[in-house]
């Protein structure tokens, strides 16, 4: 259960990300915070990925395609964050996020079935199929009829794709001997270098403020640093299909925080949703007979 725990810690702290932004109040554009928020982090990341690279013997694996899995893998980072924005400008917070967040375990299912050649689990597509109903129904996604951009639509799939490319590489990384401390530094330390420009571009004067400089610290901190080294460290023990659906604990917490911390209302069917979101978690997060471990680089055989 131990590595299950992480992820989900991890996805506590990726739901904190709205509710910061929502007490921070900063003037500044999505892309630019985004951006922030990988910088801090990713450099925070790729640094300990420096410090680990002369302790670790070398990993297996060619260099060309140790590399490829490298740039794909950051270039999902990189990609995830204005996609999801651009899909949640065009149709909305709900649906944008339900279709970022519910596309990314399918995504994760497809890639990772023809990189291993196996197909996910029967307990695996069900659990997956609960936590996603419960997504939409905690969005607020049913009833009414609503006209949806396509372009919008794509780019929330577009994340959702993106977010299955770098765990998928990161899981490769893993099992050609990788520590998962390096895979996360390395992939988001290359992320952190590509978005500086980015953050130059988008603005980055609302950083010289108070409020600013706590909510990159925050976000690069606790939603980047932190997360990502308690996932990488789930995904190092757990099947990235796996991984993927206990990531959707992400807007069951959110929806939690907001309850507590901004005081929004709840309804019957939001509770609905969050109950089959604790469902689906739960039935994946049960340890099953079949051993799903694969040992970190650090762990002896």
């Amino acid at each position: 259960m131990l590595p299950a725990l992480a992820i989900l810690a991890a996805a506590l702290c990726f739901s904190t990300t709205g509710t910061a932004q929502a007490l921070a109040g900063v003037d500044a554009s999505p892309v630019a915070v985004g951006a922030a928020r990988i910088v801090v982090g990713g450099g925070i990341l790729g640094l300990l990925a420096l410090a680990r690279r002369s302790r670790e013997p070398a990993p297996t694996g060619s260099r060309l395609s140790t590399a490829a899995l490298i740039a794909v893998g950051a270039i999902g980072v990189l990609s995830y964050q204005p996609l999801f924005f651009l899909g949640t400008r065009e149709n909305g917070v709900a649906i944008g996020t339900v279709v970022a967040l519910g596309s990314a375990p399918i995504a994760t299912g497809i890639a990772d079935a023809v990189r291993s050649r196996r197909l996910p689990s029967p307990r695996w597509t069900l659990a997956t199929a609960i936590a996603l109903a419960g997504v939409v129904l905690v969005s607020g996604m049913t009833g009414g009829t609503v006209a949806l951009a396509p372009g919008g639509l794509f780019a929330s799939a577009g994340a959702g794709m993106s977010y299955a490319l770098y765990t998928v590489c990161a899981k490769a990384l893993i099992e050609r001997g990788w520590n998962s401390t390096r895979v996360m530094g390395t992939v988001f330390g290359v992320a952190a270098v590509a978005s500086l420009p980015v953050l130059l571009l988008a603005g980055a004067s609302w950083l010289a403020t108070p409020n600013g400089l706590a909510l990159a610290l925050w976000l690069g901190v606790v939603t980047t640093t932190v997360a990502y080294l308690l996932f990488g460290w789930g995904l190092a023990r757990l099947t990235a299909v796996t991984v993927s659906t206990l990531t959707l604990a992400e807007p069951l917490a959110a929806t939690l925080l907001g309850l507590f911390v901004l005081h929004e209302h709840l309804t019957l069917v939001s509770a609905i949703g969050l109950t089959l979101l604790a469902v689906g978690l739960a039935l994946v997060s049960i340890p099953s007979r079949r051993r799903e471990e694969v040992p970190d680089a650090t762990t002896p055989a």
